[in-house]
């Protein structure tokens, strides 16, 4: 017998909004690059379907404290208000936070607009890949000369 659960849910409408006006503080958009912010659906629906299980659970969790914290919901405060209350939630709840900013970091430099606004192509780098730059090589000269710190088995 298969005792697997998979999860349907997703975060319901209100806490959705918490979460694009969240990722929106961590990653605002920047006109002179053209990139936009974290907040946008598509990089929103990729971290909410990047998120799953217990990790989905956290979110939702955070974003319900993150909206009882404040005098109101978090994505109808004002900037400053809003920073304050990221502040906060980075003090209270830093493993929830640093588990949604590593998805947001993986969404948000995937997403086609954003990896345009750097200049590269917004494609798969395989099978045409990308041109890397050469770096000095003798800087690993330390390291090669250390020798080797593991046992031999």
């Amino acid at each position: 017998m298969n005792d697997k659960i998979i999860a349907t849910e997703k975060l319901d409408a209100q806490l959705r909004s918490t979460l694009s006006a969240l990722m929106d503080t961590m990653i605002p958009a920047n006109e002179g690059f053209n990139a936009p912010s974290a907040g946008t659906d598509d990089i929103v629906n990729d971290v909410e379907q990047s998120m799953q299980g217990n990790a989905l659970a956290l979110l939702s969790e955070m974003l319900t404290r993150l909206n009882d914290q404040s005098a109101a919901r978090f994505e109808d405060l004002d900037a400053t208000a809003r920073w304050q209350a990221f502040s906060e939630l980075q003090r209270t709840d830093a493993h929830a936070l640093r588990t949604l900013g590593s998805v947001v970091l993986q969404c948000y430099y995937r997403n086609d607009q954003v990896l345009e606004s750097l200049g590269m192509e917004a494609r798969s780098p395989f099978p045409l890949g990308n041109e890397v730059e050469q770096g000095d090589w003798s800087l690993l000269d330390p390291v090669k000369a250390r020798g080797s710190f593991y046992r031999e088995v």
